[in-house]
């Protein structure tokens, strides 16, 4: 590959949607692989966090990799593994008084027979300093304002593959306090352990305590998830109030898990909710996640005496679905599951955070008024957000996120509270007058008017769809969303991959073949009603040699159609991808081959092909992620070097891509970890390249979606 001197300076488009905007804003500065603490790992976590009291190290539980780890965040924006701590168990939860933090550790060997230990460290010597036993399996440690104390929730948490799954199983849970000293170390002789039996109108026999947080009046507030019960206790553990959390009736929420996103059915359900945590002495929010028969899908605020005071009902949900996190593949289930929940004040304003753990968002709410919080922004994490620490001497925000199985390692993200406007979402359908939902954005293409045409892929099997975007506003605004239909119906037997326009007001679409789901490879000539008015097949001496990765963009120029193959077909040579061409008066075809980089790792291939002027461009990258990711680029070649095409059956030659953006830099400028399927690119008249990234309809993947502008 040659390259060109860059003419072309970046700027992302990161300016917050009108209903969010405001002087102040959390913006995320830095992103931390766990990995980096547990390097040969092959799986780690972030879940529950905590900080030091000096704020300038970070602590949290890793679970997979059986260790209590470290970050040094002297610089937030430049996190530093500092080390692992390594119990004899499995770490669940950790709290932090001082520079000594305090873990549960499970070490139950059965369901039946649950057992754990509190262990305190010292964080700058990584060794352990002391010890309790604890009377079952440990989840939530907190730590009392006042240092006077610590709760543990001890959940002896259920047997899911026994009797359905439900409540009750033996033993029940319970919470156990203990005394710190002046110091903040641990005296075990002070143990005592709070009865939660016989209080929730769900198996009383058998609690489960699921989180704890802890007020300035030394009140414990515990959330009993599956009995679906709230308990207010003393410290010295006696049962001050407890109530069920009741049930919510949504309307308007997608439970079907079809492919589509269509939000029409009416679902009452009970909270059960997951974390909690204090807001003053007589308040607390907690996310409603669900765990056996609930979740409801958003947050609340209730006073300690069971009062409801706030209910988000489905606006959380529906902001999430509006920004393309929406996880279709959870409708059945709960949605985007809001599992975690934290306070504090920064400048003055009280917020309370909601991570949605299957959308991987962080809702940032302003509670001045408990009784109507808004919503001021929601922001980006990692895929399944778990745990929270605030820090507002240095305006941070930090979440750990917990998933570490399906592509991205698990990252631990930091925030800052500045003054600047908000980052995300780059893109949203919160302006339409139909609540959108959207996702796995693939191909694009500018229209002559500055606005830009983007299709999804077969993610929504059962939605195809054109979307229309108006990038003059900030964030981008999908303003229409034009379904693909065939003779009426959603067409189906479709992965549209490519789009461009026909040059009467229709479209183009590149569909990507699967010949083992009976997917053909094929073109489609769609109206501007989205109604597939004629196709295109491959012919026969393309179908002999097809493979899996098929077609990924298109672009038109007169009577040409230009196709870009992501990867090498069958009879081409190594690292040498298809780009072909159809001539739409002829009805011929013909093939150059692009010279794909040679991937250190995984495979690279093409994305997008794009005409603009006298080139054509490319989107060319690897199917890796995070720091593993190596090419991710933009690439071009003169539009006189596509009449080197040859005809089918012919020696193709060999295209001279120029280097023209490296897109590694631009994918982590907002903090987070390069994802993996850069996939758009539209070019307007006046050069300026809109760049999209394709977030796998939010299934194994945090629903980030990059959307953003290099200017010319």
């Amino acid at each position: 590959m040659t390259y060109r001197s860059l003419t072309m300076t970046s700027a992302l488009a990161l300016l917050a949607a009108p209903a969010f905007a405001q002087d102040m804003n959390f913006n995320r500065v830095a992103s931390f692989m766990v990995a980096d603490n547990l390097p040969g790992a092959e799986e780690t976590s972030a879940e529950i966090i905590a900080v030091s009291e000096d704020g300038m190290t970070l602590v949290y539980t890793d679970s997979p990799g059986a260790s209590i780890g470290f970050i040094d965040i002297t610089d937030p924006a430049n996190p530093v593994a500092a080390g692992v701590f390594m119990p004899e168990g499995e770490p669940t939860s950790v709290a932090v008084i001082g520079n000594y933090a305090l873990a549960g550790v499970n070490t139950s060997p059965s369901y039946t027979e649950p057992s754990g230990f509190l262990v305190e460290i010292d964080m700058a010597t990584k060794q352990e300093i002391g010890r309790c036993d604890l009377p079952g399996q440990p989840d939530s440690v907190g730590i009392a304002p006042d240092g006077s104390f610590l709760a543990v929730a001890i959940e002896n948490e259920r047997d899911e593959d026994l009797g359905d799954g439900r409540v009750g199983q033996m033993p029940a849970g319970s919470v156990f306090m203990v005394d710190l000293t002046a110091e903040g170390l641990i005296d075990c002789a002070t143990a005592r352990v709070a009865d939660i039996t016989g209080l929730a109108d769900i198996a009383p026999e058998d609690p489960e305590p699921e989180f704890i947080s802890i007020n300035s009046e030394n009140e414990v507030v515990v959330t009993l998830q599956e009995n679906n019960h709230i308990v207010v206790l003393s410290s010295a553990g006696a049962v001050l109030s407890h109530f069920s959390a009741g049930e919510v009736t949504l309307e308007g929420v997608d439970t079907e898990e079809e492919g589509a996103l269509v939000f029409d059915q009416t679902i009452t359900v009970p909270r059960e909710p997951d974390s909690i945590t204090w807001i003053d002495n007589t308040h607390f929010a907690m996310a409603n996640e669900g765990d056996m028969d609930g979740g409801s899908r958003g947050w609340t605020i209730f006073s300690q005496n069971g009062a409801l005071v706030y209910e988000s009902g489905t606006d959380f949900e529906n902001a999430i679905i509006q920004i393309g996190h929406y996880p279709e593949e959870r409708s059945g289930n709960k949605g985007v599951e809001p599992e975690s929940v934290t306070f504090d004040t920064f400048g003055g304003t009280p917020f309370v955070f909601v991570g949605a753990e299957r959308a991987s968002v962080v809702g940032v709410y302003d509670i001045t008024d408990p009784a109507a919080p808004v919503l001021t922004q929601l922001l980006p994490s990692g895929i399944g957000p778990e745990g929270y620490v605030t820090i507002p001497e240095r305006n941070l925000l930090v979440s750990a996120n917990e998933t570490d199985d399906a592509g991205p390692r698990a990252h631990v993200m930091v925030f800052e509270y500045q003054d600047a406007p908000a980052a995300y979402p780059h893109l949203t359908s919160a302006g339409m007058d139909t609540l959108t939902g959207w996702g796995a954005i693939s191909g694009q293409v500018a229209a002559e008017d500055g606005t830009i045409y983007a299709v999804n892929d077969s993610f929504y099997a059962m939605q195809p769809t054109i979307f229309h975007i108006d990038v003059s506003q900030t964030p981008a605004q999908i303003v229409d969303a034009i379904r693909v239909t065939r003779e009426g119906q959603p067409a189906q037997l479709m992965d549209m991959e490519g789009i461009t326009l026909d040059g009467d007001g229709g479209f183009w679409i590149a569909s990507e073949g699967r010949s083992d789901r009976l997917v053909p490879h094929a073109i489609y000539h769609v109206g501007s009603d989205g109604a597939i008015e004629d196709y295109i097949t491959l012919p026969n001496e393309l179908l002999a040699v097809e493979a899996r990765f098929g077609f990924e963009g298109i672009t038109r120029v007169g009577d040409m159609l230009y196709i870009a193959v992501q990867r090498e077909w069958r009879d081409d040579p190594a690292n040498h991808a298809k780009v072909l061409g159809y001539n739409l008066d002829s009805t011929e075809w013909s093939v150059i081959h692009y010279p794909l980089t040679e991937p250190a790792t995984g495979w690279v291939g093409l994305s997008e092909i794009t005409a603009h002027g006298d080139r054509v461009y490319f989107i060319e990258r690897d199917n890796q992620l995070d720091a593993r990711a190596v090419t991710k680029q933009i690439t071009s070649v003169p539009l006189s070097a596509m009449d080197s095409m040859v005809a089918l059956g012919e020696t193709p030659a060999v295209l001279e891509p120029e280097l023209v953006v490296d897109l590694l830099p631009l994918l982590t400028s907002t903090g987070g970890y390069v994802l993996d399927k850069v996939e758009g690119l539209a070019i307007t008249e006046d050069g300026t390249m809109w760049v999209s990234t394709d977030n796998d309809g939010v299934d194994d993947h945090s629903g980030e979606t990059m959307f953003f502008a290099i200017r010319p």
